[in-house]
């Protein structure tokens, strides 16, 4: 009786996995359509630099360049992770949670460090420059909001 049971849990596991894969695949293909500009296209595209200024923005991008691959590949080992525990595992218990949280904090250093580079480079520019790069970075956000 309890191989069934375990047969069950797995099944519905995996179902909720194969349905947040289609929703998340389903929502990038919906979002890649109507993409925001990106942060590299406000800032060089939407503002009017100085080569004092687009010096020192190249540098800041560059840092961050040179940072972020390494940052999404703690996203993705915490993924691996996440997958690798819920193989594993009968059910949610404490080996899923702690990939899950795992996966949080990859995707919270992840974040907070995006959020220094904006205010990085947001550092760099006038007080119109920056207006216009927070309306276009919060326009970016909250499309719907606006």
């Amino acid at each position: 009786m309890m191989r069934g049971w375990r047969a069950i849990v797995i099944t519905a596991l995996l179902a909720a996995l194969a349905g947040g894969a289609g929703t998340w695949i389903s929502a990038s293909w919906v979002l890649s359509r109507r993409a925001p500009p990106s942060l590299h296209d406000i800032v060089h595209d939407d503002l009017t630099l100085s080569p004092g200024q687009l010096g020192r923005i190249e540098m800041i991008e560059a840092k961050f360049a040179a940072r972020r691959p390494g940052l999404e590949a703690d996203v993705r080992a915490a993924n691996l992770e996440l997958a690798r525990a819920i193989e594993q595992s009968d059910g949610d218990g404490p080996q899923v949670q702690a990939a899950v949280d795992h996966i949080h904090d990859a995707m919270g250093t992840l974040q907070k460090e995006t959020i220094t580079h904006v205010f990085e480079m947001r550092s760099v520019l006038t007080p119109d420059q920056a207006k216009v790069f927070d309306d276009r970075i919060v326009s970016a956000l909250a499309p719907d909001e606006r």
